[in-house]
């Protein structure tokens, strides 16, 4: 669901990224806020593995292919603030480093994936869970949020395209929606058995879990960032070839457009790693440092919008007693 330059027109591109800026502005301002220190290391896990996961396509109907985006699973776990973050990292990463989603675009994709599926997955999966107790319901909570998610994501941008000229609404929407109902079942059995796992080996990591006495996340996260490049090195390299549903349906209906010069040279465009004559291993490097660079955007970024914690005032550290003389 990247848009690419040239898909949306200069005032649809200009007020989506008023949008985008004031909801990820919002949402860094309530991380400080709430965001514990010690949950900080998983802001960069999630980027990591949303990064990773991604890459990884899979195949819809048609021809088509979908990949998770993430917003609502992302949401259930850290929260929705740290979710719009964490998939604005990775948002930005594929822009300016892989050249997937254009740059003018890049305020409309932001508010697409990473504040409509959010926010709309989060509020869905909390109603759903409310009816439906217990973990079991949690699971299935998130399973119908994720589809949701990416239904009214893909309503979004059928609105955008309508606005911009390239597609009529009525057509754009149901092409849109048509496809994504199939993506949308993706997204939500991956991200209910995603929190399926995690619920079953770390039930401390969940966003309405208590902190005090929780294990540290250290070695947890150490072994998310393995798993996430694993996922780039040795499955992205495999994943579905067929077009997205954005692509598909932009060639079905044929407004797609040709190419835009870039607005900014990627390094490394359309995941292939400059060098490397091997395809497969030119995505594989790729995918790679896009884990790595995700990861590490996201640490900065929450280290320096979390304070670490401070000792109280007027306590001073305890002190061994001295030895007996």
């Amino acid at each position: 669901m990247h848009l690419p330059d040239g898909f949306i027109d200069a005032k649809t591109a200009l007020a989506t990224g008023v949008l985008a800026a004031a909801g990820v502005g919002l949402a860094l301002r309530q991380v400080r806020i709430e965001l514990p220190p010690r949950r900080v290391p998983l802001l960069g896990l999630a980027a990591a593995f949303l990064f990773a996961a991604q890459l990884v396509n899979f195949p819809v109907i048609g021809g088509t292919s979908g990949h998770l985006v993430g917003g609502a699973l992302v949401a259930a776990l850290l929260g929705p603030a740290a979710a719009i973050v964490v998939v604005t990292t990775v948002l930005v990463v594929q822009c300016f480093l892989f050249a997937d989603g254009g740059v003018t675009a890049l305020g409309a994709n932001i508010f697409n994936m990473g504040i409509v599926t959010t926010l709309s997955g989060y509020a869905v999966y909390l109603a759903v869970a409310r009816v439906l107790p217990g973990l079991r319901g949690r699971v299935a909570a998130l399973a119908f949020a994720g589809w949701c998610s990416t239904m009214l994501a893909a309503a979004a941008c059928a609105g955008q395209l309508a606005w911009s000229a390239a597609v009529p609404w009525r057509v754009g929407f149901s092409a849109m929606a048509g496809v994504h109902a199939f993506i949308g079942l993706g997204e939500g059995a991956v991200s209910a058995l995603i929190l399926l796992a995690i619920a079953r080996t770390r039930p401390d990591l969940l966003q309405d879990s208590p902190d005090r006495a929780a294990p540290p996340v250290g070695r947890f996260v150490g072994l998310g960032l393995l798993a996430g490049l694993g996922l780039a090195l040795f499955v992205a390299p495999f994943a579905c070839p067929w077009p997205d549903g954005l692509e598909s349906v932009a060639d079905h209906l044929g407004f797609a457009r040709p190419a835009a010069a870039p607005f900014l040279p990627a390094l490394a465009a359309d995941y292939r790693w400059p060098g490397l004559a091997s395809p497969g291993v030119a995505l594989a490097v790729a995918g790679a440092a896009g884990v790595i660079s995700v990861f590490v955007l996201a640490i900065a970024f929450s280290r320096l919008l979390v304070p670490k914690p401070t000792r109280p005032a007027g306590r001073e550290p305890e002190r061994p007693a001295p030895a007996p003389s």
